[in-house]
């Protein structure tokens, strides 16, 4: 058994888009578009053959991300090693990311730092 894909719906469709291929490799396929229902989305898919499905819908109710609650908190890319986490990290950095942890080691000997993307979801960024 495997995930085929995990979905997340985005305000701005074509900015989570570009980011994920910008700094993570994603490959996007075509974009899907239901006119009668307000929907759009796009597949991603990474190097691994993981998948994301970005979505769009007219009617999204765009609640408050707090970082201390149930459910799906972030997503994690492992890069390589330490200097690929430093430099994608600085790039995302330089670029107005917001870097909410790291550089770091955690205590269960992860190399990893983590951001907020353009619509506030955690990514995090690991070695590996």
């Amino acid at each position: 058994m495997r995930i085929e894909h995990i979905a997340m719906y985005a305000n701005n469709l074509e900015k989570e888009k570009e980011s994920f291929e910008t700094y993570f490799g994603a490959k996007s396929g075509d974009k899907y578009v239901h006119e009668e229902i307000g929907f759009s989305s796009y597949f991603l898919e990474f190097q691994d053959g993981a998948r994301l499905e970005i979505m769009h819908n007219t009617e999204m109710n765009d609640a408050p991300k707090h970082r201390k609650r149930t459910g799906f908190i972030h997503i994690a890319f492992a890069v390589g090693g330490k200097e690929d986490v430093d430099r994608i990290t600085e790039k995302l950095k330089n670029d107005g990311y917001e870097v909410i942890s790291g550089l770091r080691t955690t205590g269960d000997g992860y190399y990893e730092s983590c951001i907020l993307d353009p619509e506030g979801n955690q990514i995090e960024i690991t070695e590996g």
